[in-house]
């Protein structure tokens, strides 16, 4: 087993977090956030990964055969489609952001403080 993928899914959501919380344009938060969640695909993928699998279609495999796990599978292609609804939210969010107040950077948006 390597960790391989384990550190390059955590440094992918350290570096998709960096960039989120050191963002001054809000466009470019949203591309951080899909950033953190590539490391979130990365993650699935390893775990679910079995060296020497096959696909896990189980009607042509012999028995005793090791295949990869189809839940991790699963979950990350779920994952992928989710990350993609939450992406074109949150860039439809930022473009009535801009529509209303003029701007992106989160500091300008003087209206917005509690």
């Amino acid at each position: 087993m390597t960790v391989l993928p384990y550190l390059a899914a955590g440094w992918l959501v350290l570096a998709g977090l960096y960039g989120v919380v050191t963002s001054r344009h809000a466009v470019q938060a949203v591309g951080c956030l899909t950033v953190v969640e590539s490391g979130t695909y990365v993650l699935l993928l390893a775990v679910g990964y079995r060296k020497g699998g096959t696909a896990p279609y189980f009607t042509d495999i012999p028995p005793g055969r090791v295949v990869v796990d189809p839940v991790a599978q699963a979950l990350t292609l779920t994952d992928v489609v989710v990350g993609a609804a939450v992406t074109a939210l949150l860039l439809a969010l930022v473009l009535q952001l801009a529509k209303r107040h003029g701007t992106v950077d989160p500091d300008a948006l003087t209206g917005l403080r509690g």
